[in-house]
């Protein structure tokens, strides 16, 4: 008699043990596609909304690029969760945040760093910057059916160029649609309900040639901007302790800025616009 599963592991024996694609997704696709988050179809019911995340900056600095996302997730005019993450490190060097149904782009962005993972031992390099763009907006492409109906997830992409010879400039941003468009963007970027109002205050405070520590205020900064404006993106919160997530991507890899120095960005905006009201 032969064992439940038995033919499916032999399948999934088969696909790995013969030379093809090194895309994990494929593999997924071809030997159990049920396992994919674009997996399943049908349309939403009126009752029924899913959590969203919301707002998502990021912007190049002298050496690398940083990205930073609110911690609020909305259901309809409901606060589903406060301190939701939005933003994750993909691999060694890249960083990826998310906008739209949030569950959907937690698990797709799992996928993806699985699929990062994946590339690099099977070809024993990671892909270039400009490689794993195009792998995330094929991901994209395949949730297209779930976008239509009501399930759309948008990320933003962001890295450290380790091709690039001049790390002044190696860091690098893309944006995205939900057919799968891949769009480099220069200098900043910001996606998501407060998108508007964030890209206003980037457009205001960025300049070219600032350091680390600069850009993550200007991005603490562009986040409180839009939470003044759009109730879906959450501001800091002093009393809870919960503060936007915020990565940076260097020659050094990816770390996460701390609470301790968000805590001290945070205090300095809220006494700037303190003494300065209506500003």
């Amino acid at each position: 008699m032969t064992p439940r599963g038995a033919s499916e592991h032999a399948g999934l024996l088969s696909y790995a043990m013969s030379p093809g694609s090194p895309s994990f997704t494929e593999f997924l696709a071809l030997t159990a596609p049920h396992l994919l988050p674009t997996a399943g179809s049908g349309a939403l019911s009126a009752e029924y909304m899913p959590p969203h995340g919301t707002t998502i900056v990021a912007a190049v600095f002298d050496g690398g690029v940083v990205m930073a996302g609110d911690r609020r997730a909305t259901a309809g005019n409901l606060i589903a969760q406060r301190d939701i993450e939005k933003v994750y490190a993909t691999d060694d060097f890249s960083i990826v945040g998310i906008a739209g149904t949030a569950g959907l782009a937690i698990d797709l962005v799992r996928l993806y760093q699985v699929e990062l993972e994946h590339y690099e031992k099977i070809e024993g390099t990671q892909l270039t910057i400009d490689g794993k763009a195009n792998r995330l907006a094929t991901m994209l492409r395949g949730n297209l059916a779930q976008a239509l109906q009501g399930l759309a997830v948008v990320p933003l992409f962001a890295g450290f160029d380790t091709d690039e010879p001049n790390a002044a400039n190696a860091g690098k941003i893309y944006s995205f649609d939900v057919t799968g468009g891949r769009y480099p963007e220069t200098y900043y970027e910001a996606i998501g309900s407060g998108s508007v109002f964030a890209r206003g205050s980037l457009k205001k405070r960025w300049r070219a040639g600032m350091t680390r520590d600069e850009v993550v205020h200007v991005l603490v900064e562009a986040l409180y901007d839009a939470a003044d404006d759009d109730s879906a993106t959450g501001g800091p919160d002093l009393g809870r302790r919960i503060f936007p997530t915020v990565r940076v991507a260097s020659a050094a890899g990816v770390s996460r800025v701390g609470d301790e120095e968000l805590t001290q960005i945070v205090g300095t905006i809220i006494a700037h616009r303190t003494a300065t009201p209506g500003s």
